[in-house]
């Protein structure tokens, strides 16, 4: 079957598996936070003196909107917003520490958003050490932000790595002018340059650009001359998304109609235009969707077989528990997940009231277990194996059998106990992944609830 063709087929709503079970799949009835506390708790106390934990907070201010933006933001020019926010992160980070029975190990910290730079410096400082000052940071610590090319400062950066951040990623998307209009992201190639080099001087060594092909009036030309632009630049990583239209979910996608967007042809050709250039230009493509230099952590990672995946993204180390702050940030103790409310007014007055503030969730099963680690494996190997008898279950089994459709494509090898994913396959490997969602085959939406693959 041509690439074509395959493209055609797999361009249907699959989700990226951060998780699994996905969101839209938990089972919040039987989820309760007591269950949430306990996951919690037996987690950090199976691993923290071992692996540490990761922690991500959601700093969800945004002086504009991005209209092409999936993620929870508030957009307010509003800076008196920054010191109750910080003052709420600070108190829920305190109830989690009830949780735990002994002084936390920070082994990965992240700032996402919304847009973490739009606090000021001060503020960030306060935050990041009202964090550390009640734990202890891992020997091989990893701490990164999110950053918006024209509101990153040099002060920012100095900040943030005298505090131990070294990593710092830039959402750059597209150069091109007309898309950056549509999708209201506007920054130049001089803006990328100044802020990648005051980061290399102040002593960050990895930073990270965010591409998207799929977005409104984007077509082979203008993508072709920003990623030549980008490949300049040099970045240690790209993470090369394909956009996800939901505009049932983020209202901010309305400004523009599925008319703008390039067909499932042509973001097919802007995939593999950007894919070809990127590993012409000395990048290795690693897991799904993110391209670095031989140099980068990742890439060392993913050749050692310890490439890890969770809501933050790939990362090169694994920590059972992750915590998340902030409104709508999810945790994971491997066991079970949770989410915090989305609201900002009612995430602070949660956390003032001295509760935990999350809202839904779900505790996984033995079955979900045996599931989560094959997609798990798949999704930063491209392999998975279930030799022993505990590694397989019939939900798994039945799996397997829709995996042989997709193997007839050669997008798998399924040889003894052992499912390895092609070269080609490496393109779909959210349909891939699909094949075993059991929880997705047993109750199929009567709405779409992802983006399309591709």
């Amino acid at each position: 079957m041509s690439n074509t063709s395959l493209t055609a087929k797999y361009h249907v709503a699959a989700p990226r598996y951060t998780s699994y079970p996905t969101v839209p799949y938990w089972d919040n009835e039987r989820f309760s936070k007591e269950k949430w506390a306990d996951a919690v708790s037996k987690a950090f106390n199976a691993s923290n003196h071992r692996d540490g934990m990761s922690l991500y907070i959601h700093l969800p201010f945004c002086e504009s909107l991005c209209t092409y933006c999936g993620c929870n933001t508030r957009i307010t020019r509003n800076h008196k917003v920054e010191e109750p926010y910080i003052l709420a992160l600070l108190k829920e980070w305190q109830l989690y520490l009830k949780l735990f029975n002994a002084r936390p190990i920070i082994r990965e910290l992240h700032l996402g958003g919304g847009t973490p730079t739009f606090f000021s410096a001060h503020n960030l400082n306060l935050l990041i050490n009202g964090i550390l000052q009640h734990a202890d940071i891992h020997p091989e610590a990893e701490f990164s932000f999110e950053a918006h090319p024209a509101n990153t400062t040099e002060e920012h950066l100095i900040t943030l790595n005298k505090l131990g951040f070294r990593r710092l990623s830039l959402g750059i998307q597209d150069f091109d002018p007309r898309v950056q209009l549509v999708i209201n992201r506007i920054q130049s190639v001089e803006e990328v340059m100044e802020v990648t080099a005051m980061a290399r001087a102040t002593g960050y060594n990895s930073v990270n650009y965010d591409l998207i092909y799929g977005l409104p009036l984007q077509n082979l030309e203008g993508l072709k001359d920003t990623i030549a632009s980008v490949l300049n630049l040099r970045p240690d990583r790209i993470a090369f998304y394909s956009y996800a239209h939901v505009p049932w979910v983020k209202p901010g996608q309305r400004r523009y109609t599925e008319q703008d967007l390039p067909s499932a042809e042509t973001k097919q050709e802007l995939y593999e235009l950007g894919r070809e250039m990127l590993k012409a230009g000395g990048y290795i493509e690693i897991g799904m969707d993110h391209f670095t230099l031989e140099t980068d952590s990742l890439y060392a990672a993913e050749k050692a077989g310890k490439l890890h995946r969770n809501f933050m993204g790939y990362t090169h180390q694994y920590s059972k528990l992750m915590v998340g702050l902030g409104v709508s940030s999810i945790s994971d103790s491997w066991t079970g997940f949770a989410q915090n409310v989305k609201k900002v007014e009612e995430y602070l007055e949660i956390v003032n009231n001295g509760e935990i503030p999350v809202f839904k969730g779900h505790i996984l099963n033995s079955e979900d277990l045996i599931i989560r680690r094959h997609i798990l494996n798949l999704m930063c190997k491209g392999t998975t194996s279930w030799a022993l008898p505990q590694e397989r279950n019939a939900a798994f089994m039945e799996g397997l059998e829709r995996m042989k459709l997709i193997a007839a494509d050669g997008l798998v090898n399924i040889s003894g106990t052992e499912l390895n994913v092609t070269a080609l396959g490496k393109r779909f490997l959210r349909n891939i992944c699909m094949a075993l969602d059991s929880r997705l085959w047993a109750n199929q939406p009567q709405t779409q609830l992802f983006s399309m693959a591709g």
